[in-house]
């Protein structure tokens, strides 16, 4: 991959960050990216014996589908679209007024209104809207697959569920079958993969120049953000930057703390971006005027150790176990504060595999295999319990059939690894 210039705009990426109905000539071909996603699920649906799943996650139907609307409202007001997917036939039920937004897309069959079955939707009717759901949905399934079906469901309010169960289908939980299509990428997703990251590497080339004390958490943090949009990239997921003693522990949320001189301002991009794919990574940076001091410059080296080693020790056909057990050592005065995973999969969002450190394994740790064409970033947050600041540092790599490919390219920082 070729290196970037982070103070210039953009040139050799223009029109990578467009819609999924984006011109071939950009070099993705997000057809053969679609069907080959929509055929990963059936692959996995079958290997369970499920005949048919209803996904109302908006990711998950973006995956399944290539279809992007309202994102987050639909995540918030689950079901007010979903999929209903079998072996043979994909029908996309859609918000009200959206059905043209399937208009040309191969990956589905047949577009119909949604029939909203949540209490906001149906007031004191709800119980009586979701039989009227779940009786519509089993006879379909039925004409579909056959009566009695297994049917692999998600986030569907419990009152649906129960309703559907009632219709007399076997359900199971859909997280498994989708989760496990998604963990394997083809060559030619793992564009869509690099597009999202090169875009967001600019915007947090733009972040890092603009650092400066006396702007606020949340100022300095908005430079992503309009970066990201502007690239037509979709949301941050989460309000992870912080500076100086925010940076200790981890996971405050971006405020209006002033940044002050000569403090540490972490970030983890958590970035759902071109084509809705995430681009994870995090990086620290100093405010400056001075040079970081050596205390910030050991937490910076430290967290620079943990993941370039458990980046080394990465191979296609580790298990799970084998990696806790040969990932880096947590020195014991940062091991209260450690990052939860040590890896953790990534494709539309942070997903399947968690890859646990040595310690939380036995209470937290399963067991699988890593694989070629899984997505995994490197975790490390170094700082002391108690201590004044805190280093997040996260690099996104590729899983080969020999090792792995680095896939975030934006650079380190020379100062606070002197």
């Amino acid at each position: 991959m070729p290196e970037l210039d982070w103070h210039a705009e953009r040139s050799d990426l223009e029109g990578l960050a467009q819609l999924d109905r984006a011109p071939e000539d950009e070099g993705i071909d997000l057809r053969a990216v679609r069907l080959y996603r929509l055929g990963r699920v059936r692959q996995e649906m079958a290997a369970r014996g499920i005949g048919a799943v209803i996904l109302s996650d908006p990711v998950n139907i973006r995956y399944a589908t290539g279809i992007r609307n309202m994102q987050v409202f639909s995540m918030r007001n689950a079901p007010s679209r979903y999929l209903l997917l079998t072996a043979g036939r994909s029908i996309l039920f859609e918000f009200t007024g959206c059905l043209h937004l399937a208009d040309e897309f191969e990956t589905v069959d047949e577009v119909r209104p949604a029939r909203t079955a949540s209490f906001v939707a149906a007031g004191p009717h709800i119980a009586e809207r979701e039989r009227a759901w779940a009786a519509e949905m089993a006879d379909l399934i039925a004409e579909l697959v056959g009566k009695g079906a297994t049917v692999g469901l998600e986030r569907l309010n419990a009152g649906t569920a129960l309703a559907l169960r009632e219709q007399g289908l076997t359900i199971v939980d859909a997280q498994e079958p989708v989760e496990m299509a998604r963990a394997i990428k083809s060559d030619e997703e793992m564009k869509c993969v690099i597009a999202s990251l090169r875009a967001t590497e600019i915007g947090v080339g733009k972040l890092r120049a603009a650092i400066r004390p006396g702007l606020t958490e949340a100022e300095l943090w908005s430079v992503l953000h309009q970066s990201v949009i502007a690239q037509n990239g979709d949301y941050v997921e989460t309000r992870l930057l912080n500076a100086g003693e925010r940076t200790n522990p981890w996971f405050q949320e971006t405020s209006n703390n002033v940044i002050g001189k000569n403090e540490l301002i972490a970030l983890d991009t958590d970035v759902v971006g071109c084509h809705g794919y995430y681009a994870d990574f995090s990086r620290t940076f100093h405010s400056g005027p001075d040079t970081p001091t050596d205390t910030q410059r050991e937490l910076y080296k430290v967290a620079h150790e943990q993941v370039h080693y458990n980046m080394g020790i990465l191979r296609p056909g580790m298990s799970f176990r084998d990696y806790a057990n040969e990932a880096w050592d947590i020195p014991e005065k940062y091991y209260a504060n450690r990052y939860y995973l040590s890896s953790h999969g990534c494709g539309m969002t942070g997903e399947y595999p968690y890859l646990y450190h040595h310690g939380d394994f036995p209470d937290a740790g399963y067991d699988g295999e890593i694989l070629p064409g899984m997505t995994l970033c490197v975790e490390s947050y170094i700082g002391e319990d108690g201590g004044s600041e805190g280093v997040k540092l996260e690099q996104q790599v590729l899983i080969t059939d020999t090792g792995i490919d680095l896939l975030s390219q934006f650079p380190f920082e020379d100062a606070l690894l002197r």
